[in-house]
C-alpha cells in the first residue's frame, strides 16, 4: 500500500504566505483613539455646560405650571413655580386655553423679588368661555427701580 499524500494547493490561487494576526486590545482600539475619544467627550461636556451657563445668563427666569383647576365657564384657578436668581422681578403672563385651543383669558402677574430661587403663585383667570387648560406664555424680566 503507498501512503496516500494530501495534495498541495496550487500557489497563485491561495497564496504561499501565512500571515499571522496582530494581536488586538480588549476593545480593538488603540492608546491613541482612546485618548482622541476621552478629549472629545470631554470638549462635548465643556461646550454644552458652557451653553447651558450662557442661556441662564441671557433669560434667567424659568417657569412650570404646577397645576390648574377649573372652576366653570368664567374662571380658572393656575398654579405656577417661577425659578430665577433672588431679588430679581418678572412680570409672568398665564394663559386660559379653550379645547379648540383659543385662548380665553389672560392675566399678567408680577413676581419677585424673592429671597428663594424657586417661589409658588396661585392667580385666578377670568375666562369668556370655559377653559381645558391653563399655561404659562412667558415671563420677562422687569428692570430693577
Amino acid at each position: 500500500m503507498s501512503e496516500a499524500s494530501t495534495p498541495t494547493p496550487p500557489a497563485d490561487r491561495y497564496g504561499t504566505t501565512h500571515r499571522p494576526r496582530r494581536p488586538s486590545s480588549a476593545t480593538g482600539l488603540s492608546t491613541r483613539v482612546k485618548v482622541l475619544i476621552g478629549v472629545a467627550l470631554a470638549a462635548a461636556v465643556a461646550l454644552a455646560a458652557w451653553f447651558s451657563i450662557e442661556q441662564t445668563r441671557r433669560d434667567p427666569v424659568s417657569f412650570d405650571v404646577i397645576g390648574f383647576s377649573v372652576q366653570g365657564p368664567e374662571q380658572v384657578d393656575v398654579t405656577f413655580q417661577v425659578h430665577m436668581p433672588p431679588g430679581t422681578t418678572a412680570v409672568c403672563t398665564v394663559d386660559a386655553v379653550a379645547e379648540s385651543f383659543a385662548q380665553v383669558g389672560t392675566i399678567d402677574v408680577p413676581v419677585g423679588p424673592s429671597q428663594e430661587r424657586t417661589t409658588q403663585y396661585d392667580v385666578t383667570v377670568r375666562t369668556s368661555e370655559e377653559a381645558t387648560t391653563a399655561v404659562v406664555d412667558r415671563c420677562d424680566v422687569t428692570p430693577a427701580p
